[in-house]
């Protein structure tokens, strides 16, 4: 809603603001069904007192195109002089309604709606700080790129096999012994979760994922028709798995390094024990293992380089580490599931940036990309120190937390239930945005997923006390 009324015209602001809503009706732009946003928001969307609002409301509400509902808000409405108006429109309320594909939690919404505001103190925020980027870095390197006429063309079904190849030697690294035709280039983590959930499993599969997950703040295997089941990593998980998975295919998500949100690592003990359980009951393994490169600690084992029996999809990723905007992430597997995954891809995106994968392509076969890993990792740890410090002093008596062991936060957990909505919102109008516990777990009203990554060190120091003094206990 980027129109407002001109303050300078012959009409009036409730003229022109009745108007522009009734051309937005007219044009199918507001559909029937589709909600305005409350009257506060809309004041202050156009630039107007609330009273102009209120007015423009009313009249519109008179002429019949629209209603209140009571505790819902106000609606276009489906009156007979709207019939009328909409016989030329399908109903496109109806169609979102019905579709396949659901909708983000409404936290997520306005999580998704304010990170876009300059003025908000971001303290969950997943991404890079701007000045952690190495933008001019990447600027340089353009200029020792170059580029042929079938290099920015549609790439290969796979990807760019320049980047295959250089993905398959770097990737030794970690352990993972790959051909370049066992790896497929995805934009990012989560367009292979897409991938994975349409690609290889029946509708009603079962998706195992550790307690709290990730996976319950964005929806690619449940939009697919899949159960989540959230389990917990003890001595019953073989039990656990046997006795839920049933005649249904199933497959478990795991984030063993780093985890997201918790920050937690699998010990070398527990990936082996995992590996072994899902290879018993032939369960497939996602390994998630984006964050792996920022680890503070010497490096973990990757569960894929303990795969014997082509066992575990294992996903990469450069957005949390060189560029989110690069779009650039992999899939390794069986070259069966990858060459079905390649084909899934071409179906709805005929392949990532040809740009993009040349830039990453450089950046690892040249060296760049772990020279600035390692100074990445170095900024991260003094940034983690710096929250460390402020929680010590200020969190002490009401919240607990581990140290962080890398990547980008830290599990904050307050002494009582107090991460509400309630809560989420007053921070919002205090222009700090948080990522509260519940949308990882619906059930938990305790924790903050805390964010080290993204806000200055100014504004990480003025966000944590917004946050101490807004806490009722």
């Amino acid at each position: 809603m980027n129109w407002k009324p001109d303050r300078h015209s012959h009409l009036s602001l409730h003229i022109q603001i009745v108007d522009w809503f009734t051309t937005r009706i007219e044009q199918g732009e507001w559909p029937v069904g589709t909600k305005l946003p409350p009257q506060r928001k809309l004041a202050e969307l156009l630039g107007v007192n609330r009273s102009t609002i209120i007015e423009v409301l009313d009249e519109l509400k008179a002429d019949g195109l629209l209603e209140t509902k009571r505790g819902a808000g106000t609606f276009v409405s489906n009156n007979s002089w709207n019939v009328l108006l909409n016989k030329s429109q399908p109903n496109w309320h109806k169609h979102i309604e019905a579709s396949i594909h659901k909708p983000n939690y409404h936290t997520i919404q306005l999580i998704n709606e304010y990170e876009q505001v300059s003025s908000m103190i971001r303290l969950g925020t997943g991404e890079l700080s701007p000045d952690l980027l190495p933008t001019n870095l990447l600027e340089q390197s353009l200029q020792s790129i170059s580029l042929h006429a079938r290099d920015i063309g549609y790439s290969e079904p796979k990807g760019s096999k320049k980047l295959r190849v250089v993905l398959s030697d770097y990737l030794q690294k970690r352990g993972i012994h790959t051909s370049p035709e066992s790896i497929l280039i995805v934009s990012g983590a989560l367009q292979a979760l897409q991938l994975i959930s349409v690609g290889l499993l029946e509708p009603q599969s079962i998706v195992f994922q550790e307690h709290p997950s990730y996976l319950n703040s964005v929806h690619p295997f449940q939009s697919a028709g899949m159960h989540m089941l959230s389990i917990e990593r003890n001595e019953h998980l073989a039990e656990t798995l046997k006795a839920t998975r049933g005649k249904r295919q199933s497959l478990f998500y795991s984030m063993p390094t780093l985890h997201n949100p918790t920050g937690n690592n699998l010990t070398i003990e527990e990936r082996k024990e995992l590996l072994r359980i899902c290879a018993e009951l032939q369960i497939p393994i996602v390994e998630d293992d984006v964050y792996a490169e920022l680890l503070f600690a010497e490096s973990l084992p990757a569960m894929k380089s303990m795969d014997q029996a082509g066992q575990v999809m294992y996903i990469g990723s450069v957005s949390k580490t060189l560029s989110p905007g690069l779009r650039i992430g992999w899939v390794v597997a069986p070259e069966p599931v990858i060459n079905r995954l390649a084909d899934i891809k071409m179906q709805t995106d005929y392949g990532s940036s040809a740009f993009s994968q040349e830039i990453v392509a450089h950046w690892l076969s040249t060296g760049l990309y772990e020279k600035h890993v390692a100074s990445l990792r170095q900024q991260l740890k003094e940034r983690t120190l710096f929250v460390e410090t402020i929680l010590e002093k200020d969190f002490d008596q009401i919240a607990t937390w581990e140290k962080s062991k890398g990547g980008f936060y830290i599990w904050l957990r307050f002494n009582d239930p107090v991460v509400n909505k309630a809560l989420f919102l007053k921070l919002i109008k205090q222009s700090v945005l948080i990522n509260p516990g519940y949308i990882y777990d619906p059930n938990d009203l305790h924790h903050i997923r805390l964010s080290y990554a993204y806000a200055t060190l100014e504004e990480l120091k003025e966000g944590l006390n917004i946050l101490l003094t807004s806490v009722d206990f």
